[in-house]
């Protein structure tokens, strides 16, 4: 399919790139490519960024059969644009569709749009340290109906924007709250896709750790209540003695992209990994032995995010004495600088935008 291209006549002002926080402001361009049923994914375009108008009915409004992926665009020192495994997003897209009862998307066609957008908005993307372009790709369903059942149609559309560090503690450890009442999902629901309705559920649980003064919540298993899931935005692993655990995916933990390249990267160095169950009880005695040397999460957002507190039942434990941990800071500069092309990219994760 051809991408039929209308550039804005009224350009935006960019801010400067040293002054970003996330997800607040958005490039100048977007793609929109619809799905009707009995015709497929049809008329993929790039478009002014712009308000849409739609009908009160529609059926992601009401039942919530909407997905979302994320993922960035760098801007290496000698001016090249890049994207970070744009093909395992777009694989994970998919798995998103099948759960929720979405029609699958062409990944090859979609990572393509993606390079599109992101060269024409290319001046969009922040060359201050840490900065990038997020990228959003989505999928809503449009039908105008009320009544529980798959929509026939549906909406794929992609916006960005420039953004700096996810987290205001950046690469300073963050404090996490365990969470032991709410639940964000469950082995057989969706919380292995990345749907909009897992991170509603998430809400509640994130207010009460923001009240408690905690930057983001760390699940524990829906049913047992005592296997450390992820945390609200990221993937988490646990440095035990000479182990690195994190959770096994078990269908309720997001397989993220991050997470993934982390067990490669860490593998790669001889270095011990371990997917399993891991209890919450586990990692408080493994802290009163003086086995646990660090903990950290994992995610596009923010990449490498230490974790220098954990907060359960009353129970409070300091890592890595308030600073980042020896491997939290290897993990984060060898990422960081494949995806800046600062370093070798013995793994082909890199992709060039034209």
């Amino acid at each position: 399919m051809e991408i039929k291209v209308e550039l804005t006549q009224n350009p935006k002002t960019k801010p400067a790139s040293d002054h970003l926080g996330f997800g607040n402001v958005f490039s100048d361009h977007m793609f929109i490519m619809e799905y009707t049923e009995g015709k497929g994914w049809h008329d993929p375009r790039i478009i002014p960024y712009g308000t849409i108008a739609y009908e009160p009915s529609l059926m992601v409004f009401h039942y919530g059969q909407s997905i979302f992926e994320g993922l960035k665009a760098y801007k290496t020192d000698k001016g090249e644009v890049v994207l970070f495994r744009p093909d395992q997003n777009m694989k994970r897209l998919n798995e998103s569709c099948d759960r929720l009862c979405i029609p699958r998307i062409d990944e090859d066609f979609a990572v393509e749009a993606i390079k599109k957008l992101v060269a024409i908005d290319r001046d969009w993307i922040p060359e201050a340290p840490d900065t990038s372009l997020y990228i959003r790709p989505f999928i809503i369903a449009t039908d105008p109906f009320l009544g529980v059942r798959p929509s026939n149609t549906y909406q794929f559309m992609i916006i960005t924007g420039p953004v700096g560090a996810y987290y205001k503690e950046g690469l300073n450890p963050v404090k996490i709250y365990v969470e032991s009442t709410y639940v964000r999902a469950v082995v057989g629901g969706i919380g292995a896709a990345k749907a909009s309705a897992n991170y509603a559920a998430s809400l509640r649980a994130q207010m009460v750790a923001k009240e408690k003064g905690y930057t983001q919540v760390l699940w524990l298993d829906g049913i047992e209540r005592k296997y450390v899931e992820e945390v609200g935005t990221m993937n988490v692993f646990f440095v035990l003695g000479d182990e690195v655990v994190t959770p096994e995916l078990n269908g309720s933990i997001l397989p993220g992209i991050t997470r993934k390249s982390c067990i490669e990267l860490l593998r790669s160095w001889g270095l011990k990994v371990s997917e399993r169950k891991v209890s919450i009880q586990e990692i408080f005695e493994a802290n009163e032995k003086g086995l646990l040397r660090e903990a950290f999460g994992t995610g596009t957002a923010a990449v490498i995010s230490p974790i220098g507190e954990l907060y359960w039942n009353d129970r409070r434990i300091t890592l890595s004495g308030g600073r980042i941990g020896e491997l939290s800071q290897r993990l984060y500069d060898d990422l960081t600088g494949i995806q800046y092309k600062k370093k070798p990219d013995p793994f082909n994760w890199v992709t060039t935008v034209k």
